[in-house]
């Protein structure tokens, strides 16, 4: 089977999206990136990349909340790129509150973004994947695919969605060299954790340092965070011959998160 070359990752001009976007350029693969932020970190990130692989870095800066935005952004790739044998759904929002409080905007966005656009990606980019008789498709679900922790419904409820999606996505592409399956992280060091370091740390009236090891200790018994690099070997395993009978499986990395 001739190894395939493009790649999209939404959400991957900072944290886990780029972490992962680093490592499948470096193992040879073409990667369009997705995601928010300033004209320079966007170049960073793209710079950074592009540093990493012998092809071109393209970029997309599609508003994941907007089915029109996301058709006309997939149809211009596929035009442009041709057919993506990866696609990695990772981008995500957060908000914390109770359910009797939780903004309404704030849980639509939530939906549409973390759930609602890895079923659009999938589906327009499926066809193609069909047709060549090889792809796939890795979901970044979150340990919140699996369980639950309080004041974070509408991300809760996305994640466990983002499973499902998985699970109906292997079963009707099995025999037909596709795969798809979701990769659950537990507490990830990125600048999306950073917010809660600093919460915890103020809360606790304790240095950055050590609101880490406390919100570690909250759930990860291995007392470390993962890493984007570790997050990118796996995606990059998955991407791989060997991986090709592991399909519809909830994968956690997690430090023993959801063991327990």
């Amino acid at each position: 089977m001739q190894t395939p070359q493009l790649a999209l990752i939404t959400g991957s001009t900072s944290g886990i999206g780029l972490g992962i976007a680093r490592v499948l350029a470096r193992d040879g693969y073409q990667v369009i990136l997705h995601g928010l932020g300033t004209h320079a970190q966007i170049e960073a990130a793209r710079a950074e990349v592009a540093a990493l692989s012998p092809h071109p870095v393209h970029y997309l800066g599609t508003d994941l909340a907007d089915v029109n935005a996301i058709e006309h952004a997939l149809s211009e790739t596929l035009a442009e790129c041709g057919p993506v044998s990866v696609l990695v759904n990772n981008a995500g929002l957060q908000h914390t509150a109770p359910i009797h409080e939780f903004p309404i905007d704030k849980y639509r966005q939530i939906i549409d973004v973390n759930l609602n656009a890895c079923f659009h990606t999938t589906r327009l980019l499926l066809p193609a994947m069909r047709a060549q008789g090889y792809g796939r498709i890795l979901n970044i679900a979150s340990v919140h695919g699996l369980v639950a922790s309080v004041n974070k419904v509408a991300y809760v409820m996305a994640k466990h969605g983002l499973i499902g999606l998985t699970k109906a996505t292997a079963l009707e592409n099995a025999g037909l060299g596709i795969t798809c399956n979701a990769i659950c992280p537990g507490w990830t060091h990125t600048p999306l954790i950073e917010a809660q370091i600093e919460a915890k740390a103020d809360a606790l009236g304790v240095d950055v340092a050590e609101g880490g090891r406390q919100l570690l200790a909250e759930k990860q018994p291995s007392q470390e965070f993962v890493t984007t690099e570790q997050l990118g070997e796996l995606v990059r395993f998955l991407c791989t011959d060997a991986a090709a009978q592991i399909t519809g499986a909830s994968l956690p990395i997690d430090g023993g998160w959801t063991a327990q």
